[in-house]
């Protein structure tokens, strides 16, 4: 039963975001299309997860990606590891989700206006934090040497709390900004290139130092006698605001990409504008 559980709970902040986002579709989408999406954004993650070689738990700070060692030695301190991050970690994870758009979605009838490219990324990329959720929740914790257990019902509910605002939240709003520069691009099919590389450098960019922020704040943070201890106040403040920054810029980027689809939409399909 706790499993079950455990799966709702990772699928919930992907489900409460995909209505959220499918209510700024004017015209909505076959739920055919929206499911198939999102499930095939869950099945690429192993694929994923074999490129960056990560252990269960996706996206936790144990994780050790297969291009890190090569970044790492190929570049000195802290070049590395910023690539491996950068690199080896967040680029991956947004390449593999603007395939599934783009093998599943892009030659589609159903794909017919400016809008459904930032939106069906952003399908794709909450079917992708379902899943990661979902590993992070049965990672087990190290509680003794001997003895690991998995998360508490309460424990796994404050993790998700936090990823609802947090993790998931910037997935679909790093593949939204990508899914705009697509859009855009269908316009201008001279401008392509530079139009998709302006979105992955932008969705990548923010990713990353969302994930450094992340590791700041677990670094500025210490555990004793099952208390939290903020032992550096000011990492752990200025990793806090730099989450919201990015967050918050994405956010108010998503909304303005939707207006201004919204209007592209008004004025010609994808058909008759290609």
């Amino acid at each position: 039963m706790i499993y079950l559980i455990y799966i709702i709970l990772g699928l919930a902040p992907s489900v409460i975001w995909l209505l959220f986002f499918l209510r700024k579709d004017v015209h909505p989408e076959s739920n055919r299309m929206i499911i198939t999406v999102f499930l095939l954004a869950i099945v690429i993650v192993p694929f994923v997860a074999l490129a960056e070689c990560m252990p269960v738990g996706l996206g936790s700070q144990e994780a050790r990606c297969a291009l890190s060692p090569f970044l790492k030695n190929s570049f000195p301190a802290p070049w590395g590891s910023i690539f491996s991050i950068f690199l080896g970690v967040v680029l991956i994870e947004e390449v593999a989700k603007y395939l599934v758009v783009r093998l599943k979605v892009l030659r589609s009838s159903e794909f017919d206006e400016p809008l459904d490219a930032m939106l069906y990324m952003i399908i794709a990329a909450l079917g992708f934090a379902a899943i990661e959720n979902i590993l992070i929740l049965f990672q087990p914790v190290q509680e003794t040497f001997l003895f690991k257990r998995l998360l508490s019902i309460q424990e796994a509910s404050v993790i998700i709390s936090f990823r609802f605002i947090g993790a998931t939240f910037l997935h679909a709003l790093c593949s939204g900004t990508i899914g705009y520069f697509l859009a855009r691009s269908l316009f201008r099919p001279s401008q392509k290139g530079i139009l998709l590389f302006v979105g992955f450098f932008l969705a990548t960019l923010l990713h990353g130092l969302f994930n450094i922020f992340i590791m700041k704040i677990g670094d500025s943070i210490i555990i004793e006698n099952n208390r939290l201890i903020i032992a550096d106040p000011e990492l752990f403040n200025l990793s806090i605001f730099g989450l919201i920054v990015i967050l918050t810029s994405l956010a108010i980027f998503v909304t303005l990409g939707f207006q201004n689809l919204k209007k592209l939409a008004s004025i010609c399909k994808i058909k008759q504008c290609s």
